[in-house]
C-alpha cells in the first residue's frame, strides 16, 4: 500500500511503516536543517520541501494512507474556530484539507498528550469532527498511548488518531501491545564508554565519532532542568526524549540528584564528573532508530531536534501493523461476501 507522509522530520514514523511493509512514496518536511538526513534515510522517498501550506491537493501523489503529526500549537484558537488564523493552527487544517482532497482508505495523525487537558476540551471536539467530516468521512479511533508499552525503553505519553474511510464499513480497534518493557540497560548499555562531548560551541564531531551521533551536548543546566530529577537507572525507562538538546535526560550512570527543597535539586556532591546529557545516538537508541540511521548536522542541537520530534520506529511499527492487518481483513471479509452472493446467484 502507497502512503504519504507530512510533517516528516527524520522519518521515524515513516521508518516504522516502512517496516511494515507500507511504500512511503512520498513526505513533506519544511525544516531545511532535516532535508539531508531524511533525504539520505529514505533514498526512495521523494521529499516536497515546501510548507503544507502552499502544496495544492492536486500535487499530493494518490495513495492508500496520509500519515503525519501535525503541530497543534493553536488549540484553544482551534476551540473556537480561530486557530486557522494562526499560522501554526493552519498546518493542522492544511493536513486535513489534503486528507479531504486525496481521500485515502486511512490516516494517522499523531500528537502530544497535552491535547487532552481540559482547557483544550473544546478544540480538542472540533478537530475530531473536522477528521470525521473530511469528505466522505472517516470512521475515528482517538487514544493516548505509551511508547514504553510498545517496544520502546521510554515513557512518551501520545495521542493517536486513526481513521478509517466510512464506505470501508468498519472501525480501527486500537490492540493491547504484549511487550516486556525494554529499559535503558536494554538500550544502551553497550555505548556507555565511549560517547565524545561535543566541539566548541557544540558543534559535531563529525567522523571522530566512532559510533556515528555518539556525542552530547555540554554546557550549563537551567534553574528549570534542576528543578527535578533527570536521572533514570539502568533498571528503568527513559524520560521522554524532547527535542531541544538542553533537556536531554542525564546519563543512567550517574546517582538519582539529591532533593534539597522543593523544586531544587543538586547533583551529588562529589560525583558531578558522572552527569553528562544522553548523546545523540543514545537518544536515538531510546527513540528506536537503528544504529545504521544516521543523523546529518553541524550543531548537535540539531540531532537532538530531529530524534525528540520523531515518532519512536518500534511504536509506528506497531501501529502500523494493526492497521494493515484490519483493512485486509476486512477486504478478505468483503471478498468472501461477494463469492458468497455470486455463488446464490448460481
Amino acid at each position: 500500500m502507497n502512503i504519504v507522509s507530512f510533517f516528516a522530520g527524520a522519518g521515524g514514523l515513516d521508518l516504522g511503516f516502512q517496516n511494515a511493509g507500507f511504500n512511503v512514496i512520498w513526505a513533506n518536511e519544511y525544516d531545511k536543517e532535516i532535508w539531508e538526513t531524511y533525504e539520505k534515510n529514505h533514498p526512495h522517498t521523494i521529499l516536497d520541501k515546501r510548507s503544507i501550506v502552499n502544496i495544492p491537493s492536486d500535487e499530493v501523489p494518490e495513495c492508500d494512507g496520509i500519515i503525519g503529526g501535525p503541530p497543534c500549537q493553536s488549540w484553544s484558537e482551534a476551540g473556537a474556530m480561530k486557530g486557522i488564523a494562526d499560522k501554526r493552527g493552519q498546518l493542522f487544517y492544511d493536513f486535513i484539507r489534503i486528507l479531504e482532497a486525496k481521500q485515502p482508505k486511512f490516516f494517522l495523525a499523531e500528537n502530544v498528550s497535552g491535547m487532552l487537558l481540559g482547557r483544550h476540551s473544546e478544540a480538542l471536539e472540533n478537530i475530531k469532527e473536522l477528521f470525521r467530516n473530511a469528505g466522505v468521512g472517516y470512521e475515528l479511533s482517538f487514544e493516548m498511548v505509551n511508547a514504553c508499552d510498545y517496544n520502546v525503553p521510554q515513557d512518551r505519553k501520545r495521542v493517536i488518531f486513526v481513521g478509517i474511510r466510512k464506505d470501508l464499513g468498519f472501525t480501527y480497534q486500537f490492540q493491547k501491545p504484549n511487550f516486556k518493557k525494554l529499559t535503558l540497560q536494554d538500550a544502551i548499555w553497550d555505548l556507555k564508554d565511549s560517547a565524545l562531548p561535543a566541539k566548541t560551541s557544540n558543534k559535531t564531531n563529525g567522523n571522530d565519532c566512532k559510533i556515528p551521533n555518539h556525542e552530547y551536548m555540554t554546557g550549563g543546566f537551567s534553574t528549570i532542568f534542576m528543578s527535578r530529577n533527570r536521572v533514570r537507572s539502568w533498571d528503568e525507562q527513559s524520560f521522554t526524549i524532547q527535542a531541544g538538546g538542553r533537556h536531554a535526560p542525564i546519563h543512567p550512570q550517574a546517582p538519582k540528584m539529591k532533593f534539597i527543597e522543593q523544586n531544587i535539586r543538586v547533583f551529588v556532591p562529589g560525583k558531578e564528573d558522572l552527569y553528562r546529557r544522553l548523546s545523540v545516538r543514545e537518544c536515538a537508541r531510546i527513540q528506536t532508530f537503528p544504529d545504521d540511521f544516521i543523523f546529518h548536522y553541524d550543531n548537535i542541537s540539531a540531532g537532538y531536534k530531529m530524534i525528540g520530534n520523531a515518532v519512536p520506529v518500534n511504536l509506528a511499527y506497531f501501529l502500523a501493523n494493526s492497521i494493515k492487518a484490519q483493512l485486509l481483513q476486512n477486504e478478505t471479509k468483503h471478498q468472501l461476501k461477494n463469492i458468497s452472493k455470486e455463488a446464490v446467484a448460481i
